[in-house]
């Protein structure tokens, strides 16, 4: 389904040029006026330029070549050099101010996409495929700056020599003009056809390479599986089908491409044919005296008939380029729609104005009849209440889906409850300021995430408050240390992406430094070690319970060695609290607990043996 909506989407292009998306888009280079307003100045010398160059040929081909002045042509050669000379670099100007503005423009939009990501709700990323997200934040952005640079700045400049070119042809000679611009009118027509063919065949290519990419990311994703059940041969067959929609697709454009050139460039050639039968004519009333075609009595110069042969060439070809300036602006206008619906996207409810600092926390948790649903109408949650004292474990055990990860998430302000309150010593967290809110609960997740940088990196996160020293004493305090200074690199290893050169164990265990070294009032653990050898998950045991120590903690528990280690569990079921106790009190009364510990603990037995004793203040005590 997912990747459905995602054609769905790729297949809705818009214009190829919105007056509402520009206006909207304007507002991020109104600040960069200035570079504007300096373009905007050199446009006009750009071309004003290029099309008086031929005046300069016009001269010399009037004044010197026909009246035989020979000399003369030295000057006309400089001064045509000249005015190549100073077309390069206005040009160059023009197109480095231009498109310095764009850069400009798009590292301001970038910087508010990615600022504006980072306070968007869980809700958000759990809703939308984080490949369409990087799409919107990477592709599209380049798409918009390709239309700064290749797209919308051509249009401009080719608008304005058309409209140049035009106006000084029709004030040398309205004749020649007319004679010129009578197949105009077809090729507007044609190119209106074209733009209805090519917009449905770059359409179509948008569809196509939207399946090669889903296609190759889920491949690469699952590669393990692909190799693992011998698909390979059955894959490439399916990329080799799709791979060939693509080329099709890309054919049929390049068809409608090569049939507008052929078609402008011989329309082209057909305005200098008539040009140089109609203007002959002219010419030669010019030298004899006669009558030219049409009754003119007036003639012209050969080098007006020359310039007129050169303003036709430099009119058809912009036109000549229409299919692939069209496709980068259709191209940007989508990409620039697709972007401002993800600025449009509401961040994350913010902090009430009179929202409280949390300096100092005691560690107190209460739930009050907390009910909550990711969709509306199929609640996780049914009425939730239960309260930790400061510096009490509790452990919250039940069966996949009762909602235990759901309570990590509210109590961390990922989500806010549809009813009741979460209260911190007393106060609703939705009075209190999230960001302090965080830095006083240390979530330690059961999947846990690793980022590129060094093993120092992962454990302060690069916070310079957190002294080197104490992100290394609370690597040794989780037994993380002792695999950290077998790497080569010891603490300035590099880590892969993901964490990819450790293991699970140790990447567990490096994720419980990360919190030590944080130091927080609170711990929220998704304890899970059903993936680690038994002398790994002997250490990350006795880290755990290292890590609860003197701190308020909830621990969604997976082992029957940490529910014992805690001071009440919390049996949750089907989104409700049904029983509640520490594990004596809850086997001795024969329910929901007993059957749970029956089916998932009851075979741990063996393996508690082996565990080290807990150490002073591991079941409990206040802060």
């Amino acid at each position: 389904m997912a990747q459905h909506d995602g054609f769905h989407e790729e297949e809705a292009l818009g214009k190829a040029y919105d007056a509402r998306l520009m206006r909207r888009l304007w507002g991020y280079i109104g600040p960069h006026k200035r570079t504007v307003w300096i373009s905007l100045g050199l446009l006009p010398l750009v071309q004003g330029i290029e099309i008086f160059q031929p005046l300069i040929v016009k001269y010399g081909i009037d004044h010197n070549l026909s009246q035989g002045r020979m000399q003369g042509l030295v000057w006309v050669a400089l001064a045509f050099a000249g005015s190549l000379v100073a077309h390069g670099i206005f040009q160059y100007l023009y197109l480095y101010v231009m498109n310095l503005t764009g850069q400009r423009a798009m590292r301001d939009l970038r910087l508010e996409i990615f600022g504006h990501v980072q306070r968007l709700p869980s809700r958000f990323f759990t809703q939308n495929p984080l490949g369409r997200v990087m799409t919107r934040m990477t592709n599209d952005i380049e798409n918009l700056n390709e239309m700064f640079s290749s797209g919308l700045v051509a249009l401009v400049g080719d608008f304005v020599k058309m409209i140049g070119i035009v106006a000084i042809m029709v004030s040398v000679n309205l004749e020649l003009s007319l004679v010129t611009f009578s197949i105009v009118p077809v090729l507007v027509g044609l190119a209106w056809v074209f733009r209805m063919r090519v917009r449905d065949a770059f359409r179509e290519i948008r569809v196509k390479i939207a399946r090669i990419n889903a296609y190759l990311q889920e491949s690469l994703s699952g590669m393990k599986i692909v190799q693992l059940f011998a698909r390979e041969d059955r894959n490439m067959e399916d990329f080799r089908a799709i791979n060939a929609e693509y080329r099709d697709a890309n054919l049929r454009s390049i068809r409608y491409d090569a049939l507008l050139f052929s078609v402008v460039e011989a329309a082209g050639r057909l305005a200098i044919a008539l040009v140089i039968w109609y203007g002959a004519g002219l010419v030669y009333a010019h030298l004899h005296g006669g009558k030219a075609p049409g009754g003119a009595v007036a003639g012209i110069t050969i080098g007006t008939l020359y310039v007129f042969i050169d303003w036709i060439g430099k009119f058809f070809e912009p036109i000549r380029d229409l299919s692939a300036k069209y496709s980068i602006m259709q191209s940007a206008m989508a990409s620039c729609e697709r972007v401002f619906e993800l600025l449009d996207e509401q961040p994350e409810r913010q902090d009430a104005p009179d929202a409280s600092r949390l300096d100092r926390v005691r560690g107190e948790i209460e739930f009050r009849g907390v009910s909550f649903a990711y969709n509306e109408g199929d609640e996780i949650l049914h009425d939730v209440s239960f309260r930790v004292a400061p510096g009490e474990k509790v452990a919250i055990v039940g069966h996949t889906g009762a909602g235990k990860t759901t309570v990590i998430k509210l109590l961390s302000r990922l989500y806010e409850p549809a009813r009741g309150e979460i209260r911190l010593d007393g106060v609703d967290i939705r009075r209190l300021r999230a960001r302090d809110l965080r830095r006083h609960v240390a979530v330690v997740l059961q999947d846990v995430f690793i980022f590129s940088g060094d093993v120092d990196y992962n454990i302060r996160l690069g916070d310079d408050a957190i002294p080197e020293e104490r992100g290394r004493e609370a690597a040794r305090h989780v037994n993380a240390d002792r695999f950290i200074r077998r790497m080569p690199g010891g603490y300035h290893e590099g880590i892969r992406e993901g964490g990819g050169n450790l293991s699970a164990g140790q990447r567990q265990l490096l994720s419980f430094a990360r919190a030590l070294a944080h130091d927080p009032p609170i711990l929220v653990l998704d304890e899970a070690t059903s993936s680690v050898d038994t002398d790994t998950e002997l250490l990350i045991r006795d880290a755990v319970r290292k890590l609860m120590r003197g701190r308020s903690a909830i621990v969604i528990a997976h082992r029957l060695s940490t529910i014992r280690d805690v001071d009440r569990i919390i049996v949750l079921h089907k989104g409700r609290v049904r029983e509640e106790g520490t594990h004596a009190e809850l086997m001795a009364r024969r329910g929901i607990y007993f059957k749970l510990y029956e089916l998932q603990y009851r075979d741990q037995e063996p393996l508690v043996d082996l565990a080290p004793a807990p150490g002073p203040g591991a079941g409990g005590g206040g802060r």
